[in-house]
């Protein structure tokens, strides 16, 4: 049908516009037949619908297109046709403009059309016009359409429209056209026109009158983009009459409207048209469409209640935060001692401190408890940073730290991030880089979420660390640094905070009255805080500041804090808190912005406003849970700027900044506009009857407007800002004081509260105020800034979400179409304001990318829609659930306007209880999609208690239940405010405004009402809350209707009562109109009590439903009537508490009185006095079924009354009948029951879906008759244990056919002739074992499928890779693994390969569902088998079948479960199920009672329900025995001695237990009275301790059958705590088909590791299978097969035993059998393979948080069978010792440090350090080779390291204390890495470092030959090189670089070193020793040093003579000659006076 409805559509459409072309002609309208519409030709015309048109057209012919194409088929016919009502042609108009012509033409066109209807017209069908220009000779082309939703023509009958025309993209065209539509209803309920008043076409109109009041010409071309131009719209001017109320414009679906989707009718529809199908729906359908009982027909008066009442935000829960700390790399800095500091929140935690090295290996684990509310918990900040060493004294460096809050965390998959890659940053410098990586889990767990953590295996995989970086996705590996800007304006609305005693004794000395409160703005984010100035005493502080956040962008933080605070001189109070949600405010996409906010307002909201100087609920204030009033509101921006780091000016730090920032202009948030609020009280129900003795008034507000403490007047306009409390004397006003309630010239003041009145009593809990005709009013006027598109977008998305959910819930498809109309609609509206002075950046971005968000919703809706399968089905919802999610998204608005209207109940001054009311659910718009959802209709309201009051039962019970009727608009808007309610009052005005007629009424006086009889069926309820201590309840329900309440009578010690009672609910009054009680009853509100015989009864529970109505003139027959039984679900607080069965009727009282409504027929035999049945027609259908019962025993009973449990008994009961099982004569002998079998017959509903529950109790039988409640169980849907027996036909094959085809498919090759019925199934071993040689030899008759040799393939692959193996032949090829070599670890480590892998690929690949997965080998080997054996190498060769790595070696494997055994098997419920026995009450508080703590006991049994009489061949069969029906084969119950084996692998992740944040783990054991401590080998300071051990426990079943395996942690003084335990159940195991007694191998050997354990062969397995399930078999042929069943499995029939001789054996065959037991038919089912299963530790102090993990499996044996073999040995491997021998040969290019004291020159000295385990252990240093010139260095010095290491896990062990106060020695895994360093030896200050490199033992590049090819690829480029491990190659020699950092963080080379690295184990080396150093033995010869490496000091000579002789001789020479001429100079002039004076003195 769907296809073709659309289909139909389209045809509709393109059909329509050909017509027309077709049909000239005046006046004429035609029914378009052949387009599938069927009007039906009987119908008479009930009703009909006309329409007239003109229009106004630019240069075009019109002709007229009409048609009314989207409807809902007549009234009855299940599947919705496409009602499209014909087309309706106009005539061409032509000569008034040509097509070319450039006048503006406007056509006078009078044409009228008409349509029958058969049925009411919706009002979501749409009318449709189309304007076409007329072509004699071309077909039309299409002009323009206009398309009307007939919404308001069906509300009032009558509409006139003029509006523009849209083309086919959905945007106007300057055409436009004028309207005139009217209908009228079949039942004459809407508009009635004469014919004549409608077809007498007037005279042409004058020239004006059709036009819009907009001038088309005048519309400019620019304003088309805006939409702007529908005139209309225009908000300056809202046009009066039907004009502006006819803009329901509704831009449709594309031409293909899908007409046959229900999804466009609202769910109230459905849910009519389900009912009138009555029972032609399948049950699962009705029940399902009203399971929130709320959706049915709510029509356009009310609104949906909302049914959840407790606040779930502040209550504190249980969270863990776990943090694994596995290693760093590239730290940057030079040697380093790093440590790392976990810190969540204000916790911190550290890891130990690694010495000298850059890349830590620690593999330590935090974690942090915290019991706080999640809004808390997930705003705390994970921070880890990297200290560079840190000590006692000193605090250390900060290296890099990493950031991210809980919430992002909690948001991942899983809950967490599992082995990646933080990236560390240093806050301190933005522009440097980032400073290394950190390898790390984190998970966060709240109570109750399951982590599944991977595998934790070992981690050999070298990481890639770019792909694994720890962010969420969606986030760039790059963040960049941004700042964040958060600007603070002002704030307004404060409440007085400071009342204290002071500020009176100010007032009275200085006489004024100072505002009391001094406030500043805190902003919190990413951990930092920045706080404003404080304003003193201001009430409305102004601070124009920003506070400046620099963080990385984008940020790991979800949310901002802003608080508004008090500045106090004791504490500081928070006034008021909002959050900022980042992701609200941005978008991450590619056309995405950053986030961005304001200036825009945002309202606070928290405790209430009457000052006390302790507050209660001063939490609301700090932005826990939901506010209760309104505190203040506060303008601010945020914007985002990304930092250009490489900018020099940049300030590079990131503390947070305040400075001035500039203010915004008055009117950037909007004009400020009058806004009025009405409300009407209606009914005022279900008072709590606490308060129900004094007078009780409600007070309404919005933000302070109508708060009769400190309310607001008329804000100051001059200032153009409300708040301002005006004068003293203004606020009084606000007092309400009734005489006068008028300001002048009728200008109104508000009136906020009703008048206190005494209320009623309504029963003995509740009463209601006396609300009957007289209903109060109020009406507040308010003035806020005029935001209101932005609550109108938000209503637009929230209405699309509405529609997806209804239509999802109605319609068999997901509703998105439902939706889509309304996408296009939010498109046209929302645009509307867009170039507004008030709009944000964040409007229009948002509008954006929500109008991106919509059109990618309905594309993928669209491709969703057709790919929808039934297999599908599942992952479409999901999206389909993406889509919801996305739309409430992005519907949330986080920029505030009007704040939420807050009602108050208050009781003699004291404020009671509350609702709140959001402003956007309320706003009136005249466009029908943007009003608000409760916008002028009636909404149930229920009143609770404020804060933390509400937590707990008493949140649970109703403080009130008001009707209550609002309206908020603009003032300017509010003639229609009365509009939506129900009709027939008067107004009661105050005497100023008596004759305004828009004056709002203080009361409304209704003068017309109804009277009905309400008839509540109540039927039954189903698994409701246990409120006695017994664990049952005496429940009885109360029901209220308007001011009455009625009870059903009080069941007994039950939880699931069938009360069959029909409550009468007589003259029920309702004020209002006939028809719209009709649609639109009040609903009903249903609570179940437990009846106590003391004290008042408790409240179990609560649920609402709307009656059927029957109004007095209609019939009471179907499909209305009766009304059908629905399920309606209880809820108690937020959870649910069980379902109600049951049906309700109103009826109207019409003027005959009680007699003319139908009569309570109930069923005759009832004797219940004058207890009213549920009638015939109503109650269920009834048959007659048989329950069986099978009696197992009964476990684990605990003591009743401290009395122990001695003879139990259990009884069973189901719809009134039941059945006693034997008693069990002494429960500690034998706790099972002797009677296996009982039954007993009970008539049931045909419907399933009613079945009864049924009810287990065990009632213990003490001396003297009297008996006592041990526990009971419901079992509340027996769908699971209904029997149906099978369709003859297709019995044998329908279960096994999934299987077969697969089979048939692999084992066949090509379908070939078979002996009948055979199937031949390949079984190959999946992994091959080299052992089995076999070949098959071909029998010419023989169809058995050839198996292939696997051994010689294997060869042949070993010789093509030795050949071509990698790097020319010189890798050693893996050698054979050794049988000797291999133990079961290795087969352990193997299969956590695989799983691995296998993982891996499933989440890379889907696989795909064929049912070939799980062969590995079969399809390759098939192909091979018909392969001739000289083809084989060639095909080999093609087909790169196994990639080169996988020369792993072969191991048989056992499955890996990452989970518990239960968990895969079903429970281990095939047949015998367990049933919890419960006891004591639920516990009212969430936190302390579980259901773990209620359980007494178990009962085992099973049950099977079914239809008598059965067909005969059940029963006919052989071996059918009548004692245990149809539990036919079921093992004796007799007490079993079973030896159990219980192996316990490794615990994982186990919460530390000590102080130092370890444990000291060991192993305790529980079965029965055996208690196994084993506490002596307990592993010393251990979170992932490897226990590898087993233990032998015998046991007696049923006694002794539930296994308690617990991790305790030892402590020297004091008890030993328990980390956590896992409990067995080993009974069901032993019993379950699935033989979970001992795993199957997946291969059978008889020594070696893999010895087979269980004491029965395969063979002998088989045969008893085949037996027990009545299977014919196993035969074994010749040749390898046996035939079981009809299935023939083929296998190796060969064995070979330690020596070496080969047996013949059918063992292989029968196991292959046992591995595919699942596809035999009938009897097969999966056995549990040989595997390991994975346990979650509890703890019962922390339910619901796993404490770690266990690995372990459990075998057992009977004790009658032969003894097993001794147990498989697991103890952990033994680490094997080692030595390696490094050699440093010499050194080349390294750095010089140095410079010389004498000449400057560059040197250094230098030696080399080396150590393999950690450095203090032991590190080695060579001597040191003094003053190298050219960093060339020669040691020929040898390093000795041993070490233990184990190969498996690759990691090498030490153990060592870890403090001088340790008791013992810890044992440390670490990764074996050799870490060689370069150094400058200096005298006497510290050595220098100079680079390093460090080598992975296991893959390490291989050496350069020579110093020069030596480079930094080798460590950079690691991916590309070919790689070494030492532990294959033994022995490598060659040149590696050492690295260090740059100023810049760049890696450089800093030297070379020529190295040998050697490793023998412990006897090689001991065979051939060797010295340290260069010492004896085999000593190394002494380096050839050059003579410049002598040291000066020792040798001066030499050192000047080399000095003297190289460098400095020629400067000496040149100083000697200067010298020489100096000295002649001075001799010269010392000489000369005396000379001179002699020559004077003539000498």
């Amino acid at each position: 049908m769907l296809g073709r409805g659309v289909e139909l559509q389209r045809a509709a459409y393109w059909g329509s516009s050909l017509c027309f072309a077709a049909l000239p002609g005046a006046g004429l309208w035609h029914l378009l037949a052949g387009c599938g519409v069927n009007i039906p030709q009987q119908a008479a015309w009930h009703g009909g619908l006309s329409a007239r048109l003109s229009g106004d057209a630019r240069r075009a012919r019109p002709c007229w297109g009409l048609h009314k194409p989207r409807g809902q088929g007549a009234a009855g016919s299940p599947t919705p046709q496409p009602r499209n009502m014909g087309q309706g042609l106009t005539h061409v108009l032509s000569g008034q403009g040509d097509a070319r012509s450039s006048s503006s033409p406007k056509f006078g066109l009078w044409t009228t059309f008409r349509w029958p209807v058969a049925s009411n017209v919706d009002g979501n069908e749409i009318l449709e016009i189309q304007v076409f220009n007329y072509s004699k000779v071309f077909t039309n082309r299409l002009v323009g359409t206009f398309r009307m939703v007939l919404q308001k023509v069906v509300e009032e009958g009558h509409v006139e429209v003029t509006d523009t025309l849209i083309d086919d993209n959905n945007s106007a065209i300057q055409t436009s056209i004028s309207i005139e539509i009217r209908y009228q209803a079949q039942d004459g309920t809407v508009g009635t026109w004469s014919d004549k008043e409608f077809l007498e076409t007037p005279g042409l109109r004058p020239e004006g009158d059709g036009r819009c009041p907009l001038e088309t010409d005048s519309l400019l071309p620019g304003l088309r983009q805006s939409f702007d131009v529908s005139p209309g719209k225009s908000s300056q001017q809202p046009h009066g009459g039907g004009r502006a109320v006819a803009k329901r414009l509704d831009i449709l679906l594309s031409p293909c409207a899908y007409a046959d989707e229900p999804a466009v009718l609202e769910a109230e529809d459905l849910d009519r048209k389900a009912m009138r199908l009555g029972g032609g729906l399948d049950p699962d359908t009705i029940s399902l469409a009203s399971v929130t009982a709320v959706t049915t027909n709510v029509s356009n008066k009310r609104s949906k209640p909302d049914i959840k009442m407790e606040p779930s935000a502040g209550r504190p829960m249980d969270y863990q935060v776990s943090v694994t700390i596995i290693e760093a790399r590239q730290l940057v800095g030079l040697n380093m001692d790093p440590v790392v500091c976990v810190e969540v929140g204000e916790e911190k935690k550290y890891t130990s401190m690694k010495e000298s090295t850059n890349c830590p290996y620690y593999n330590e684990y935090f974690v942090f408890d915290f019991h706080v509310p999640p809004d808390v918990m997930f705003d705390k900040i994970i921070k880890l940073s990297v200290i560079h060493s840190k000590n006692l004294l000193r605090s250390g460096t900060l290296v890099g730290s990493f950031k991210m809050d809980v919430g992002t965390v909690y948001t991942q998959p899983e809950h967490q991030f599992y082995h990646k890659w933080a990236i560390l940053s240093d806050p301190e410098d933005l522009t440097a880089g980032l400073k290394g990586y950190l390898k790390c889990d984190i998970a966060v767990v709240g109570k109750g979420d399951n982590i599944k953590t991977p595998h934790k295996a070992n981690e050999t995989d070298e990481d890639d660390i770019e792909g694994n970086l720890l962010l969420p996705d969606g986030v760039p590996p790059e963040r960049q640094w941004a700042r964040f800007y958060i600007k603070i304006y002002r704030a307004e609305g404060l409440p007085r905070m400071n009342t204290s005693i002071m500020a009176n004794v100010k007032k009275a000395l200085i006489g004024e009255n100072k505002d009391l409160v001094d406030p500043y703005v805190q902003v919190v984010f990413a951990g930092q805080k920045g706080k404003t100035s404080v304003q003193k005493s201001s009430y409305e502080p102004l601070w124009n500041e920003q506070i400046i956040f620099t963080e990385m962008f984008p940020p790991l933080c979800k949310r901002i804090k802003v608080q508004i605070r008090d500045s106090d001189k004791v504490n500081d109070v928070a006034i008021g808190t909002h959050f900022i949600d980042l992701r609200k405010i941005s978008n991450e996409g590619d056309k995405g912005y950053l986030p961005t906010f304001g200036p825009a307002w945002v309202n606070m909201y928290g405790s209430t406003r009457n000052y006390t100087l302790m507050d209660e609920h001063q939490e609301l204030n700090e932005g826990l849970g939901e506010g209760v009033s309104f505190r203040a509101r506060l303008l601010m921006s945020l914007a985002v700027e990304i930092l250009d780091t490489s900018n020099p000016e940049i300030n590079s730090s990131t503390e947070v900044q305040v400075e001035q920032a500039t203010s915004v202009a008055d009117n950037c948030t909007g004009k400020m506009e009058e806004f009025f609020l009405f409300g009407a009280f209606l009914e005022a129900t279900m008072i709590d009857r606490k308060i129900g003795d004094k007078p009780i008034n409600f007070e309404v507000t919005i933000g302070n407007y109508g708060n009769q403490i400190d309310g607001m007047a008329k804000p100051v306009l001059r200032r153009k800002k409300e708040g301002g409390d005006g004068d003293e004397e203004e606020s009084e006003l606000l007092q309400n004081s009734s005489e006068d309630e008028g300001g002048e010239d009728g200008e109104m003041v508000s009136v906020s509260s009703s008048q206190p009145m005494k209320p009623l009593v309504t029963d003995r809990n509740y009463f209601h105020l006396p609300y009957f005709e007289k209903k109060p009013c109020i009406y507040i006027k308010s003035w806020w800034q005029d935001q209101r598109r932005r609550l109108y977008n938000a209503n637009i998305m929230d209405k699309i979400a509405d529609k997806l959910v209804s239509a999802g819930r109605g319609g068999r498809q997901p509703g998105i179409h439902a939706a889509d109309p309304f996408r296009r609609r939010f498109v046209t509206l929302a645009d509307k304001d867009q170039h507004h002075s008030s709009r944000t950046r964040l409007d229009r971005e948002r509008l954006k990318s929500c109008m991106r968000e919509l059109e990618n919703m309905g594309q993928q809706a669209t491709t969703l829609r057709s790919q929808v399968k039934k297999n599908t089905m599942k992952d479409k919802l999901k999206l389909v659930q993406n889509f919801l999610q996305k739309l409430r998204f992005l519907a949330d608005e986080p920029q505030h306007t009007i704040p939420d209207i807050f009602i108050w109940m208050i009781s003699n001054n004291k404020r009671i209880a509350y609702a709140r009311v959001p402003s956007k659910d309320i706003l009136y718009s005249i466009v029908d999609e943007e009003m608000g959802k409760d916008c002028a209709k009636v909404k149930t309201v229920f009143l609770k208690l404020p804060g933390k009051r509400g937590f707990g039962p008493a949140g649970w019970t109703v403080q009130a239940k008001m009707e209550i009727y609002l309206w908020l608009g603009l003032n300017k808007q509010r003639k229609d405010f009365l509009s939506g309610l129900p009709c027939g009052f008067e107004e009661k005005k105050i005497a100023r405004g008596q004759n305004l007629p828009s004056f709002p009424p203080i009361s409304l006086l209704y003068t017309k009402k109804q009277v009905f009889q309400l008839r509540a069926h109540m039927y039954q309820a189903r698994s409701l809350f246990a409120a006695d201590s017994s664990g049952l309840s005496d429940p009885f329900a109360r029901v209220f209707f308007t001011s009455q309440s009625q009870c059903t009578e009080v069941l007994n010690e039950t939880l699931c009562p069938t009360w069959d009672q029909l409550l009468v609910f007589d003259n029920v009054e309702l004020y209002g109109e006939a028809h719209e009680m009709r649609d639109d009853p009040p609903i009903i509100v249903i609570e179940i009590y437990d009846q106590d015989t003391v004290g008042k009864a408790d409240f179990m529970g609560r649920t609402f439903a709307k009656p059927v109505v029957k109004m007095s003139d209609e019939q009471y027959c179907p499909p209305r009537f009766p009304p059908q039984l629905e399920y309606y679900q209880i809820y108690r607080g937020n959870s649910t508490a069980g379902d109600l069965l049951a049906a309700f009727e109103l009826l109207q009282i019409g003027p005959g009185g009680k007699s003319d409504l139908p009569p309570m027929d109930g069923p005759t035999d009832m004797d219940r006095g004058p207890i009213l049945p549920v009638p015939l027609g109503i109650r269920p259908v009834l048959s007659k079924y048989r329950v069986e019962i099978l009696f197992w025993g009964l476990r684990d009973l605990k003591r009743v009354n401290l009395a122990q449990v001695d003879r139990p008994r259990v009884d069973i009961e189901c719809a009134g009948k039941g059945v006693q099982s034997a008693l069990i004569q002494n429960y500690k002998k034998n706790p099972n029951f002797s009677t296996l079998v009982k039954w007993f017959e009970v008539d049931l509903p045909e419907n399933e879906l009613l079945h009864p529950p049924l009810n287990i109790r065990v009632v213990d039988c003490r001396a003297f008759g009297r008996y006592t409640l041990v526990g009971s169980h419901a079992v509340s849907s027996l769908r699971k244990f209904i029997y149906r027996p099978p369709d003859k036909k297709a019995q044998h094959w329908n279960m096994t056919a999934k299987h077969l085809k697969g089979y048939l498919a692999m084992a066949n090759g090509a379908p070939r002739s078979r002996p009948t019925g055979e199937i031949v199934v390949n079984m190959e071993p999946e992994v091959p074992i080299k052992k089995m040689e076999t070949m098959v030899k071909l029998e010419a008759n023989s169809d058995a499928v050839v198996k292939v040799d696997v051994s010689e393939e294997e060869k042949e692959k070993k010789k093509k890779k030795k050949k071509g193996g990698g790097g020319g032949g010189e890798e050693v090829e893996e050698e054979e693994p050794d049988e000797s070599m291999l133990d079961w670890w290795s087969k352990y480590f193997a299969s956590i390969e695989t799983m691995k892998e296998v993982g891996a690929e499933q989440g890379e690949i889907k696989l795909d569902d064929s049912p070939m997965k799980g062969f590995k080998g079969q399809a390759k080997n098939k192909e091979k088998s018909k392969a001739p054996k000289d083809d084989k190498k060639k095909k080999q060769q093609s087909a790169p079948e196994l990639p080169e790595k996988k020369n792993k070696q072969k191991i048989d494997e056992l499955k890996v479960f990452n989970k518990e055994l239960e968990a895969e098997f079903d429970n281990f419920e095939d047949w015998l199920h367990t049933f919890n026995l419960l006891r004591g009450k639920i516990g009212d508080n969430d936190d302390n009672a579980t259901e773990e703590e209620r359980i007494v006991g178990r009962f085992k049994g099973s049950m099977c329900v079914y239809k008598v009489p059965l067909p005969d061949d059940i029963t006919k069969e052989a071996g059918y025995d009548p004692n245990f029906g149809m539990f036919q084969g079921i093992p004796s119950n007799d007490p079993i001695n079973v030896l159990v084996r219980v192996y316990i692998v490794r615990a994982t992740d186990l919460h530390p237990a000590d102080i130092n944040g370890k444990a000291d783990p060991y192993i305790a054991i529980k079965l029965g009275k055996t208690d196994i401590k084993d506490k002596e080998n307990y592993i010393s300071k251990q979170l992932n301790p490897v226990f590898g051990k087993s233990f032998d426990i015998e046991a007696t079943f049923p006694m002794e059958s539930m296994l308690t395996v617990a991790v305790y942690d030892w402590d020297l003084v004091g008890t030993d705590d328990l980390i956590g335990e896992t409990k067995i159940d080993l009974e069901n195991r032993y019993y379950s088909k699935h033989r979970a007694t001992c795993g199957v191998s997946q291969t059978y050997s008889i020594h070696g590791y893999n010895v087979w354990r269980d004491p029965m062969k395969p063979s002998q397995i088989l045969s008893k299978l085949c037996k027990e399930g009545k299977v014919d078999g196993p035969h074994f042929g010749p040749g390898g097969r046996v035939k079981v069943a009809n299935r023939v499995f083929t296998g190796p029939t060969e064995i070979e035993d330690e020596n070496g001789q080969k047996k013949q054996t059918d063992e292989h065959l029968a196991l292959s059998v046992l591995r595919h037991w699942e596809d035999i038919p009938r009897a097969g089912c999966k056995l549990v393979p040989e595997h390991v299963e994975t346990r979650p530790l509890l703890n019962p102090d922390k339910p619901g948080i796993e404490q770690g993990r266990l690995e372990m499996w459990v075998d057992m044996f009977p004790m009658d069978m032969p003894a097993p073999g001794p147990a498989t040995d697991i103890s952990p491997r033994k680490p094997k010792k080692y030595e390696l021998r490094v050699i440093v040969w010499n050194t080349d290019e390294v750095i010089l440090e140095d410079d010389d004291y004498f000449t400057g020159e560059k040197s250094s000295d230098i030696f080399v350090r080396g150590w393999l385990k950690g450095q203090q252990e032991d590190k080695q240093d060579t001597d040191v080779h003094y003053h190298s010139l050219t960093g060339e260095g020669n040691f020929n010095w040898r390093y000795i390291f041993p070490f233990d290491y184990l190969m498996a896990e690759e990691k090498i062990v030490i153990s060592k204390k870890e403090s001088m106060f340790s008791w013992d020695e810890t044992e440390y895994k670490i990764p074996a890495r050799l870490t060689l360093q370069v150094w400058d030896a200096d005298h006497f200050s510290a050595d220098d470092f100079l680079g390093a490199i460090e080598l992975d033992l296991n893959r390490f590049p291989r050496g350069a030959k020579t110093s020069k090819q030596c480079s930094l690829e080798m460590v950079t480029n690691e991916a590309e090189l070919p790689m070494v491990s030492i532990f294959k190659q033994k022995r490598v020699k060659g040149w590696w670089p050492f690295v260090a950092r740059d100023e810049n963080d760049e890696l450089e080379v800093t030297g070379k070193v020529e190295a040998e690295l050697h490793l023998l184990t412990a006897e090689e080396a001991e065979k051939s020793p060797a010295g340290l150093a260069r010492n004896e033995p085999d000593p190394l010869e002494k380096p050839n040093r050059p003579d410049t490496s002598f040291i000066w000091f020792l040798n001066p000579l030499k050192s000047i003579k080399y000095l003297i002789c190289t460098r400095y001789k020629w400067l000496i020479i040149k100083i000697v000659l200067a010298l020489l001429l100096l000295i002649m100079v001075a001799l010269f002039l010392y000489s000369m006076p005396g000379y001179m004076v002699k020559k004077l003195l003539g000498a």
